[in-house]
């Protein structure tokens, strides 16, 4: 369980605030001097160039509203910056930086009425910025170097093998997001097989998600009746960054058989989401008002991963696994001595394997419509045998109108927490949208969310989350 930040934290000083705008604007000027260097100077390496630096991207705003009391939720505004160029098939750069007008003003107190950077909430988001080496060396051994973002599995954004970035949950519907990572890729081909080595330095958590969505990750404390919660708080335990307690380690191996795309991966990690490990329970006001301060961390993990992809005939087929097996167990210790009453363990995670797997098909009809069915067994946030609850996935689309439009009438997903009650936890997730594209760069999308459900599982616990959302991409 992770503690959810309190009130104070939501907003800093004045001082931390004119540091952090100072911070923010050299990045962006940083970021537009580099771009400026390379497209007017061209940054001419000694060998012939194959092009000239491609600046492209996409402009993209998303908000939604809560249908249940009409309250804004979300509310995005973005450009997505990517940059690249290619040195006669020897070498390639690529940059992507996200600049966002992200979220709503958090303000409490005048103070922050003099800064424009809290009026107007807006971040920079340094994705990916590395440089590819072909043939390196020897022939046939590629190597990338830089902040990156390394991508494994074959299911449709759902990969339980892909463990070597960070996962970014902040929009929770954005199934698949991770963060960039530091680090040095390796890829190496020969008579049809691929060897693949990543060496991560630097651990970094993932991003959870924002506002009420919390709650799908961070379950509220249950505790007996009659007990008032005045304060919870919590601190977190970060690795120290040496190599033997930061850095991420991947291997893998893959290649083609009888027409299906397979591969065997290992990485030896720390799992991003922190877990807790130690609690104090403290009595400020008797006989039942307490404060709760929590401490947590990143346990260490292997991951043995195996995937597939293909068609039989012409349906397409996919199926990825992969084995969890932390370092260690975790014991949560709670100090109740306040109350009088001796310290409780409680085990958090055994030292045990569990597997997370998903399988799909997907087909496309002869009248051009699209049907992909998925089920997967444990979300990137449950860990543990018994743990793992299990997903059911389709979703249906039809274009229209010379694909000037595209329904998607029957997106639905369907969760059993519990087989031996499924009355008593599950949850179903609905979500017509239509797509209207008034030209080939531009998309225009409109659709609504509606949750149920009942138990402990993770959309259920968001079952009062209906929304309407309103979404516009332009690509160039």
């Amino acid at each position: 369980m992770i503690s959810k930040c309190n009130k104070n934290c939501l907003s800093e000083g004045s001082n931390i605030s004119n540091r952090m705008i100072m911070v923010k604007t050299r990045y962006f000027l940083s970021v537009l001097a580099l771009y400026t260097l390379f497209s007017h100077f061209g940054a001419q390496p000694v060998l012939a160039q194959d092009e000239l630096l491609r600046l492209g991207g996409e402009f993209y705003t998303d908000n939604r509203l809560r249908t249940h009391d009409g309250a804004w939720s979300w509310s995005e505004t973005r450009l997505d910056l990517k940059l690249e160029r290619k040195f006669k098939h020897k070498a390639a750069f690529y940059g992507n930086v996200w600049l966002r007008s992200f979220g709503f003003p958090l303000l409490d107190h005048t103070g922050q009425l003099f800064n424009k950077d809290e009026v107007s909430p807006y971040n920079i988001d340094f994705r990916e910025a590395w440089v590819a080496l072909y043939d390196f060396l020897i022939d046939g051994l590629d190597v990338r170097i830089g902040r990156q973002r390394i991508a494994w599995g074959t299911g449709d954004r759902i990969n339980p093998t892909d463990n070597l970035n960070p996962d970014d949950l902040e929009d929770i519907w954005d199934f698949g997001r991770h963060s960039g990572s530091d680090g040095i890729r390796l890829i190496y081909y020969f008579s049809g097989i691929r060897l693949e080595a990543d060496y991560l330095p630097f651990f970094r958590p993932a991003v959870l998600p924002r506002g009420d969505w919390a709650e799908a990750i961070v379950p509220p404390v249950q505790l007996p009746p009659g007990i008032l919660v005045r304060d919870f708080s919590d601190s977190l335990l970060m690795p120290s960054y040496s190599p033997g307690e930061s850095s991420t380690y991947g291997f893998k191996i893959g290649g083609f058989l009888a027409g299906f795309d397979l591969s065997a991966s290992y990485v030896y990690c720390r799992d991003d989401i922190p877990i807790q490990y130690y609690n104090r329970i403290s009595l400020v006001e008797p006989p039942a008002t307490i404060d709760i301060s929590s401490k947590l961390f990143f346990p260490r993990q292997h991951v043995f991963g195996a995937d597939l992809s293909g068609a039989i005939g012409s349906v397409g087929v996919w199926a990825e696994a992969a084995v969890f097996l932390p370092e260690k167990e975790v014991i949560m210790r709670t100090d109740i001595s306040q109350l009088g009453l001796p310290p409780r363990d409680s085990v958090m995670l055994k030292k045990e394997p569990f597997v997370k797997y998903v399988a799909g098909t997907d087909y496309t009809f002869r009248d051009g419509s699209y049907l992909n069915i998925q089920y997967f067994h444990g979300f990137v946030t449950e860990r543990g045998q018994g743990n793992l609850n299990d997903y059911f996935m389709l979703n249906w689309e039809k274009q229209l109108f010379n694909h000037r439009l595209k329904i998607n009438p029957l997106t639905t997903a369907f969760v059993v927490g519990d087989w031996d009650d499924i009355a008593g936890n599950h949850a179903w997730v609905y979500s017509p949208f239509i797509t209207y594209y008034p030209n080939i760069n531009t998309e225009i999308v409109l659709g609504a969310r509606f949750i149920d459900g009942t138990g402990d599982n993770m959309f259920a616990l968001v079952r009062d989350k209906d929304e309407v959302f309103l979404s516009l991409k332009y690509y160039f």
